[in-house]
């Protein structure tokens, strides 16, 4: 008894160094304990396990096996869940499944955690129909799922584009008496929020309160995002009074989208006030929560500010993103100066992110505004990739510069390519024509762009088939204007 009782007290010594981020005392005490004949146990290398998992590495934690087996302690189902969830963390996914098959190799049986793990494993890896056969072998070995499988799943599906899905499974569970807890409404809410489903995040909300959980500031943030986004800006600030009359303590993040909402509908005001009191409450800036005041204060006209903001990232040792650079660009832009705008833009072709696509829309438009019309398609032609948005831009402006004809064509390659353009830009070209002499071609454009309409329906079929849209879109496309384009 005093034996276990002292591996007992060397186990919880072992824990409260490693959750100190002490590894080295951690082993002291190890070394320590076997002197005075205190031998550790599987609990023992299970801790050091996890710890190494977190602090070092899965190499670390895995080198902790072999210790086991000089020791002559065989290492169970814990320890392995502590290895898999290590590598899942690390994004070492193919290794979470050969740790899995290792673990089954050995004669140890997983439990509940260990397909948990291999199951988020599969979502993070994008493959949700593993993760759903590893949710039907719970069943079918006879584990009793926890709450934590059911939130994996539905956290899973909302991240794999499936929250309808989720929804299902989230109404199917609650049939089946499932009482959910308030992290899984949240997953729910989230995940409804993030594809606009709005209306029916609000009955969820509702339905959160009604079954007598407190919604949280997680709960919150993301409707109140929603709201904004989809322009709801009365109900948005009517949630965010409510954040603050319960006394929520918000995080950078709902700062950030508070703050960036008032910015779009012009409550310049409103917004720095946000950002002073985001400052007085030493939350500590993240690249988003930087991007949101820069961008403020170049909506503002205060330049001078965004750029000591600049110098507070380099100083912070933070790295500016493909945002920072864009808003930085649009704002150079809307100041009038191209120049500066231009180096921005080259500096920021050096840095070498995945695409610069926003940048380049915002100096071309910013060249129109100046009346670089040819330099803004010498831009134009530059670019490998373009956007609906790159296209409309374009257009708008050559219409407003008077090169109607120019814009026609502009247009037609536009939707030759499968594109989509904005309805105003399609507006503008056709009365620019029909009002500049140009009624054959504006009667031309328009029969073309009625067939518009056909590209949308084939769209959603192609997609709903798991066909190449872009690809069959633009050969049908192609075909309907040879043959039906009156010329």
């Amino acid at each position: 008894m005093v034996r276990r009782l002292s591996t007992r007290l060397l186990n919880v010594c072992i824990a409260s160094f490693c959750k100190a981020h002490k590894l080295e005392k951690a082993e002291t005490v190890i070394i320590d304990g076997i002197r005075l004949g205190v031998l550790p146990d599987v609990v023992t290398y299970n801790i050091l396990i996890d710890a190494y998992c977190r602090l070092v590495g899965i190499d670390a934690g895995y080198s902790v096996l072999h210790r086991m087996g000089e020791a002559g302690i065989s290492p169970d189902v814990i320890s392995y869940n502590s290895l898999i969830a290590g590598a899942s963390r690390n994004c070492q996914i193919s290794r979470s499944f050969n740790l899995f098959d290792e673990m089954i190799q050995r004669g140890i049986a997983p439990d509940i955690w260990s397909y948990n793990t291999l199951m988020h494993s599969f979502f993070k890896l994008g493959k949700p129909d593993e993760a759903n056969r590893v949710f039907q072998d719970i069943i079918l070995v006879e584990h009793l799922p926890c709450v934590a499988t059911f939130n994996i799943m539905m956290n899973g599906l909302c991240k794999n584009g499936y929250t309808e899905n989720a929804f299902m499974l989230f109404r199917n569970l609650q049939r089946h008496g499932f009482v959910p807890e308030l992290m899984t409404y949240n997953i729910l809410v989230s995940g409804l929020c993030k594809i606009g489903r709005l209306g029916l995040a609000m009955r969820i909300f509702k339905e959160i309160v009604e079954s007598g959980h407190v919604p949280n500031a997680i709960t919150y943030t993301p409707v109140l995002r929603c709201c904004f986004r989809k322009r709801k800006f009365e109900e948005g600030l009517e949630l965010l009074s409510e954040m603050k009359s319960k006394g929520y303590m918000f995080d950078g993040f709902a700062y950030c989208t508070v703050i960036g909402a008032l910015i779009k509908i012009g409550k310049m005001k409103e917004a720095t006030e946000f950002m002073v009191e985001m400052m007085r409450t030493g939350i500590e800036l993240d690249i988003v929560s930087y991007n949101t005041l820069i961008n403020m204060y170049c909506k503002d006209n205060k330049l001078e500010e965004a750029y000591k903001l600049l110098d507070d990232i380099e100083k912070k040792g933070l790295e500016c993103d493909k945002y920072t650079h864009t808003i930085m660009i649009d704002a150079l832009c809307k100041a009038g100066n191209i120049e500066g705008a231009a180096r921005h833009l080259k500096y920021m072709s050096t840095m070498g992110f995945d695409s610069n696509l926003a940048a380049y829309n915002c100096f071309i438009d910013g060249l129109c505004k100046v009346g670089h019309i040819d330099d803004a398609m010498k831009v134009f032609k530059s670019m490998e990739v373009r956007d609906s948005l790159t296209y409309s831009s374009l257009v708008h402006n050559l219409c407003r510069a008077g090169s109607y004809r120019s814009a026609s064509k502009l247009l037609l390659s536009c939707l030759r390519s499968g594109m989509r353009i904005l309805k105003s830009a399609q507006l503008a070209v056709l009365s620019g024509l029909r009002y500049s002499g140009f009624p054959g071609e504006a009667r031309k454009g328009h029969e073309l762009l009625c067939l518009h309409p056909i590209k949308e329906i084939c769209s959603s079929v192609f997609y709903m088939e798991g066909l190449a849209l872009q690809d069959q879109w633009s050969k049908i496309l192609t075909g309907v204007m040879k043959e039906e384009a009156p010329h």
